[in-house]
């Protein structure tokens, strides 16, 4: 199994470097127009990190602006700050009046937040934290310092994994030469439903009782596949999930992880989260350890 080559930018890919080079640039100058003095690192505009200000991610305006005529690039981009910036005008959104009902748990890149804000809470999956946040209509506001609520961490976190089980997903099973996966979408919090893998998998999968392990991946942050493991349709099961992975990573809104997970299951429910692949070469997968040792004790039928 290989892997595709490392991108230009790994931030803002399908972009090339020179495309990169030129959306940043027309960004930049935009926000410049409205007042905004800002520098790009790591897939955003923002500022010096002595001073306040926005942090504007142009990972979703990349994958959006790939499928535009490249003479449309600079009203589009000028809208698109336009509209971003005058919606930070009207001010930040009012505190949940009630998080017991209103917070909900989402994934969130590391990498998309500033390193001071986040140094002390630790990945829930590879690169990938669980952040309290609230919708309302259509944005997204996430809580880094629950103590902002009243509320502690923990507190906070078990308020928002309880609202993530009463979401509902929209569920479409793939089936490609024997090989069955479950594709769930719906919303940007559906990629979040992994942090409660249980629920999804009795609810939305219909599974009576948890199985010994299922593959998972969270390409991004509207998309949750996941192949529930039985027989060695794991091994046909993996490389499909690697294409799609990969496919929906690069290219849809909200990229969360390349990554395949392979997550077991103790008697009581209680999942462990392990990696399905291991890099060998810059271009090469293996399977990894956990998962050669699974197959090793599986059917090579259907039971």
């Amino acid at each position: 199994m290989t892997t595709t080559e490392t991108p230009a930018d790994a931030y803002l890919s399908p972009l090339s470097g020179a495309q990169v080079d030129r959306l940043v640039t027309l960004a930049l100058s935009t926000c410049r127009r409205l007042g905004f003095d800002l520098h790009y690192q790591a897939g955003a505009l923002m500022t010096t990190p002595e001073a306040a200000g926005p942090i504007l991610g142009l990972t979703n305006l990349a994958r959006a602006i790939a499928q535009q005529d490249p003479d449309d690039w600079p009203q589009f981009v000028d809208l698109h700050f336009t509209d971003l910036l005058g919606r930070l005008d009207e001010g930040v959104p009012d505190p949940p009046g009630n998080p017991a009902t209103e917070l909900i748990q989402r994934l969130v890149p590391r990498a998309s937040l500033p390193p001071n804000w986040v140094d002390d809470r630790p990945d829930v999956l590879p690169g990938l934290l669980s952040v309290p946040a609230t919708l309302h209509d259509h944005t997204v506001t996430m809580y880094l310092d629950p103590t902002d609520l009243g509320l502690t961490w923990s507190a906070a976190e078990a308020l928002g994994l309880a609202n993530l089980r009463r979401r509902r997903d929209h569920l479409e099973l793939l089936e490609e030469d024997g090989v069955q996966l479950a594709r769930l979408t719906g919303d940007s919090f559906t990629a979040s439903r992994a942090l409660v893998l249980d629920t999804v998998l009795h609810e939305t999968l219909n599974l009576p009782n948890l199985p010994p392990a299922v593959l998972a991946a969270v390409p991004s942050r509207d998309l949750l596949l996941i192949h529930v493991i039985e027989d060695l349709s794991v091994l046909p099961a993996l490389g499909l999930l690697l294409h799609l992975t990969a496919r929906a990573h690069a290219q849809a809104p909200g990229p969360l992880s390349p990554d395949i997970h392979l997550v077991t299951f103790t008697p009581t429910g209680h999942p462990t989260w392990h990696p399905a692949t291991t890099q060998t070469t810059p271009t090469t997968l293996a399977l990894s350890p956990h998962l050669t040792t699974l197959i090793t004790a599986l059917p090579p039928e259907p039971r």
